[in-house]
């Protein structure tokens, strides 16, 4: 096969930080990726993962604010050292703005990386059509059209679809890579997907 599907949310703090090693890996695997963003709170809801209301401080103290820091440092990658001030907003315009650009035939990987850069380190705010456009225009991309489209029946009609497909593959988290059809939760596993690459893992349910 000659691609690996992602599912993710466009506000997701780990997809960004495994977002360049993602792409590097996929590429050095001459690899497509197939860009799947999703209703990420649908997922979490519906696969059994606790919402964000429900996770303790404890949790969130350790998970999205120490793990972040030392991914961050072991990536290499720069990141907010609090919260998103507007990481509570609707991810739904990011991430469709992103299947708009799909359905244009574009290539997502250099927008989808600068809109999780751009939340998690200049602290932009997704849901805001204004910063949108300056977003996607910065990638080189004909911001109206695709914002115009992102509205459309038609890419709603695909963000369900992915949502769905997620549930379907028991996807439980952003983000999660989908090799051969070996599924792999979290970019502390991109190492994983890059060994699933060269040499796939013996399934062991079957033997």
């Amino acid at each position: 096969m000659s691609e690996i599907t992602y599912y993710y949310a466009a506000y997701s703090g780990f997809a960004y930080l495994g977002s360049r090693r993602f792409q590097e890996i996929a590429k050095q695997a001459q690899r497509t990726i197939v860009h799947k963003p999703i209703d990420l709170e649908v997922v979490l809801s519906e696969n059994g993962s606790q919402s964000w209301a429900d996770r303790t401080k404890a949790h969130l103290d350790y998970y999205f604010r120490r793990e972040l820091e030392r991914w961050s440092e072991y990536r290499q990658v720069s990141v907010l050292k609090q919260r998103p001030t507007y990481h509570g907003n609707s991810t739904n315009p990011a991430n469709k703005l992103l299947i708009a650009a799909i359905v244009s035939g574009l290539n997502v990987n250099q927008l989808s990386h600068q809109l999780m850069t751009k939340h998690w380190v200049e602290d932009a705010d997704l849901a805001d059509k204004d910063t949108l456009i300056v977003i996607t225009e910065s990638a080189g991309f004909n911001a109206q059209e695709l914002m115009d489209l992102a509205d459309s029946s038609e890419v709603d009609v695909i963000y369900r679809q992915n949502t769905q497909d997620a549930l379907d593959l028991s996807v439980f988290g952003s983000p999660t890579y989908i090799v051969d059809g070996d599924m792999f939760y979290g970019q502390d596993h991109l190492e994983l997907v890059e060994r699933a690459l060269n040499s796939p893992f013996l399934n062991r349910l079957s033997l």
